[in-house]
């Protein structure tokens, strides 16, 4: 806590211990899916509330658009949503960045993570999405 303020890093911290262990757990090279499932387990085994594939609307111009989408996980920190994006991939690419990145803007969620649990080095990436400012920022 700086001067009595939650931090970025400790609103994701839990998150991250939990993907690191599913990580350890399983290991690389499997399917996306199977990953999503194990976190789900981990998040319940340390009481972490959270829903899996989570669905939102958006909006063009002021109209739902029909089309649900839905992002692998928000996970809640106390009143603080999280998005979680699990990828099982090679390395993480910008198209996976802009996934998270349109997935926070649209459900106006500050908090992000894009946890890469395919190579033999698991990949985190950590952002904030000021709205006033419209940008995105890593930690």
């Amino acid at each position: 806590m700086e001067n009595g303020k939650v931090t970025w890093k400790q609103i994701v911290y839990p998150l991250v211990g939990a993907c690191q262990e599913v990580h350890r757990q399983l290991g690389p090279y499997l399917n996306e899916y199977m990953y999503q499932d194990a976190l789900a387990m981990e998040l319940l085994l340390r009481d972490v509330s959270f829903d899996k594939e989570y669905y939102f609307t958006a909006t063009y111009k002021g109209q739902i658009i029909d089309h649900k989408h839905f992002v692998d996980f928000r996970v809640m920190n106390g009143d603080i949503p999280i998005i979680v994006e699990c990828k099982a991939v090679e390395t993480l690419a910008d198209c996976h960045r802009q996934q998270l990145w349109n997935y926070m803007r649209l459900t106006g969620v500050n908090y992000g993570m894009l946890y890469n649990f395919g190579p033999v080095y698991a990949q985190c990436e950590k952002y904030h999405y000021d709205q006033q400012t419209s940008k995105m920022i890593a930690f």
